[in-house]
């Protein structure tokens, strides 16, 4: 039969496919994780809109990053849940390439984010003076469309040459999302081009990254070893330490997931599975985290807009106390914390 009429056009997402008896079981913690999602970034983005002195750059790419989040979860998680609860499990080709051409662009944009936030920290490090003419919100809605535009220019090549290949294996992606690798394990004929399109493209982003990564907080580290002062030296690496900890989450599993699906055929699909929901979830999990209770203004803010009203703001106060940094109090401050 022609490798064209047995294509097929309709697809079952298999999720964890080892626990499909408990499936249902499986919908509550990642219920849980979705809404712990949604609130928290939730409340710093609404923070950072509410709150006029948090409209410098620096927290506007706070807001920007918890907006990402929220956007990357819920392209996978309402569908991947709905598979677990009703078994509404059901994608079809085309839906199936637009979540992962929306998957792997809220993981460029993220990326993109991080690099323009390293920016942004090296200008007022190393060029305080000119802060605020560089890092004006013109240059920041120019760096945004660049970030848009390379985030596309990255993800079209590889959802194209995914949506002109044939499967005609099977109709069940052992995920529970519409990876790129998961779908093309049901490809019939060479896909040999696509595997090495996927993987040039990330190997390209990521020297790239953190070429520019490196040496960005590396003149932040060297400017704040030419300090005399302790408190302005240990906030200095605090900053470069509290990124550079985000940043080895986003690219260390992604990567890794990346690289196991390629290279390793034993793993079992669960483990594939967990790999993808770490990487697509955990950063989403503790950005609020690093990025908001540890800021020091938008945590004081955050406190100061939940006052008395909430039964859980003791529990708020201990968890920021605990995580007590910042990121100063000016998007322009040159030594910030967190």
């Amino acid at each position: 039969m022609n490798a064209t009429l047995c294509s097929h056009q309709e697809f079952t997402l298999d999720g964890f496919p080892s626990f499909h008896k408990i499936r249902r079981l499986l919908f509550i913690p990642f219920f849980l994780i979705y809404m712990v999602i949604l609130v928290t970034n939730g409340l710093i983005i609404h923070t950072v809109r509410m709150e006029s002195s948090l409209h410098a750059p620096m927290y506007v790419l706070i807001s920007m990053l918890s907006a990402i989040n929220i956007c990357g979860t819920t392209t996978i998680m309402p569908k991947m849940l709905l598979g677990f609860l009703f078994g509404l499990n059901r994608i079809s080709l085309t839906g199936c390439l637009v979540q992962m051409f929306f998957i792997y662009f809220i993981i460029m944009m993220d990326c993109n984010v991080l690099l323009m936030m390293a920016l942004d920290r090296y200008i007022a490090v190393c060029k305080p003076l000119r802060y605020s003419h560089i890092m004006s919100n013109h240059r920041l809605l120019q760096l945004t469309i660049a970030a848009v535009i390379r985030s596309v220019s990255f993800v079209s090549p590889v959802i194209y040459l995914a949506s002109i290949v044939h499967f005609c294996s099977s109709n069940t992606i052992r995920h529970f999302a519409c990876e790129h690798m998961a779908l093309l394990h049901l490809a019939c004929g060479n896909i040999s081009r696509n595997k090495l399109a996927g993987l040039s493209l990330r190997v390209i982003s990521i020297i790239f990254d953190m070429s520019f990564l490196s040496t960005s907080y590396g003149s932040i580290i060297r400017a704040a070893l030419r300090i005399s002062t302790g408190t302005l030296r240990h906030k200095a690496l605090h900053t470069c330490g509290t990124h550079a900890l985000v940043i080895l989450i986003v690219y260390f599993f992604s990567l890794s997931s990346s690289i196991v699906y390629r290279v390793s055929g034993s793993v079992t699909p669960d483990t594939h599975n967990l790999l993808s929901a770490i990487y697509l979830l955990i950063p989403a999990l503790i950005n609020p985290l690093i990025y908001g209770l540890r800021t020091n203004e938008i945590r004081c803010k955050i406190l100061r807009t939940l006052g008395h009203r909430s039964p859980f703001t003791n529990q708020i106060r201990t968890i920021a106390a605990a995580s007590k940094g910042g990121l100063g109090t000016s998007g322009g401050d040159p030594w910030p914390e967190g």
